[in-house]
């Protein structure tokens, strides 16, 4: 488990944090303040952070402004008393992952602990491969995308999965005039619908049942840089027409709120499906369509610019080598062949862990085309799911949707892909048919 560093002046909060901490298993490291905290960091850099907000000899912002200094790319999670909560959402502008309010609930700092570094990790893991490739469809893209990083405009990026999407609007940021700012990404299907709009607008205390604090939205907490709406065609229909309302006002509504809040933000919305086929299926509303798609941006798949492939292979090679045989391993003609003809329907993603199992198998330094083992992404054929004459249409249904998440090893978005649905609609009719709880969530 990773290692954390805790940074508290009251010793019973630490004591705590850190007893929480190693009963599930993390490393710990803790420091009184703040000057104790960037010692011990410059001495045994941690993987996180978490530090109070206010202390005798400084504040959080400036254990996270140490901490940058030396280990740039450490997530730091904030703990602040609500009386500091506008200083908190200052942090998080200036770089701080995220901000929890005390009493601390240790299963929420945990989880926050988590999805970071997990976050992290998969930012680590993509690496730059979005500015590699020489296609002249692959560099006109990059190319659109920097004239419009010099505007406010807001962008919406229909592509495939795994071409890179989050990786490009992440480019955006980086060469506007916003790169100062923070980039929030918000994942519009990892929240319940009923905690969406929340995690997207805030709320006051009080304002529902469980709102014990006030909480800032995503909106809030990037202006002056880039909100990301990833997978935006799965907004629920009914909060559709709020986000309407921020886009063309840019002011947000706290729910519980009667006093409007400004935002200054650029909005990158993305998806990996047609909004515009959504909108004939009035599963998303036109009006909010045309007012993201202000400057359309598209990521052309892999298999549309072959030329890029060995390319992007060999830069993924060169990246999962072993550290101690550097520029041992090479591509052999005919593995490259094999690759530029594949259809990668996973794309770079795809690319990239064939090139790591490729490394992981080999048995010679030259890679060869024995190694390329694509990966089957249709449904397997699954026994025992043949309808019989006289099934109703709602047992069907039923009968197709779990021999399909059968077949995807319980992957919804790829369920949803091979039905020709959305994922809203697999995981609703995963409730309606009672279906195994783990295909729900």
């Amino acid at each position: 488990m990773s290692q954390v560093l805790i940074v508290d002046d009251e010793a019973g909060m630490r004591a705590a944090l850190e007893a929480n901490f190693r009963r599930r298993g993390w490393g710990v490291c803790t420091a009184s303040g703040v000057g104790d905290a960037l010692a011990k960091f410059r001495t045994a850099p941690c993987a996180l952070v978490v530090t109070d907000m206010r202390m005798a000899d400084g504040d959080g912002l400036q254990v996270m402004q140490g901490v940058r200094t030396v280990a740039p790319e450490t997530p730091v999670i904030l703990l602040t008393a609500y009386g500091s909560v506008p200083d908190a959402v200052q942090a998080i502008k200036e770089g701080a992952c995220d901000y929890l309010q005390k009493p601390v609930c240790f299963e929420q700092l945990e989880e926050a602990a988590q999805r970071i570094l997990g976050r992290s990790a998969e930012e680590r893991e993509a690496g730059n491969w979005e500015l590699i490739g020489s296609s002249a469809a692959f560099r006109g893209v990059i190319a659109r995308a920097q004239r419009v990083a010099q505007t406010d405009a807001d962008i919406l990026m229909e592509a495939e999965s795994g071409t890179g999407k989050e990786l490009l609007a992440r480019l955006v940021h980086r060469t506007s005039a916003r790169a100062a700012g923070p980039f929030v990404a918000v994942n519009c299907t990892a929240f319940p619908d009923n905690l969406l709009e929340s995690e997207l607008f805030g709320h006051v205390k009080g304002a529902f049942t469980g709102a014990n604090l006030a909480k800032p939205g995503k909106f809030e907490l990037a202006s002056g840089g880039t909100l990301l709406l990833d997978e935006i065609g799965e907004m629920p229909l009914a909060l559709q027409p709020k986000l309407l309302r921020v886009l063309q006002e840019r002011e947000v509504d706290r729910l519980g709120d009667t006093r409007p809040v400004p935002v200054n933000v650029r909005v990158i919305a993305t998806t990996n499906q047609s909004l515009a086929a959504h909108v004939e299926q009035g599963e998303f509303r036109a009006d909010l369509y045309y007012r993201l798609n202000v400057v359309p941006l598209s990521l052309p798949a892999l298999r549309e610019r072959r030329e890029d492939i060995r390319e992007l292979a060999e830069y993924f090679l060169r990246k999962h080598e072993p550290k101690s045989q550097p520029g041992l391993y090479q591509l052999s003609d005919e593995l490259a062949m094999q690759l530029e003809l594949h259809d990668w329907p996973g794309n770079v993603r795809e690319l990239e862990n064939c090139m790591r199992r490729a490394l992981a198998l080999a048995h010679s330094a030259t890679l060869g085309p024995e190694l390329f083992a694509p990966v089957v992404t249709g449904p397997r054929e699954v026994r025992g799911t043949a309808l019989l004459p006289g099934v109703t249409l709602q047992e069907a249904e039923r009968q197709l949707l779990e021999a399909t998440l059968k077949a995807t090893g319980g992957n919804r978005t790829r369920a949803a892909e091979l039905m020709g649905v959305s994922l809203r609609t697999v995981r609703n009719k995963i409730r309606e048919y009672g279906l195994p709880a783990r295909w729900a969530s």
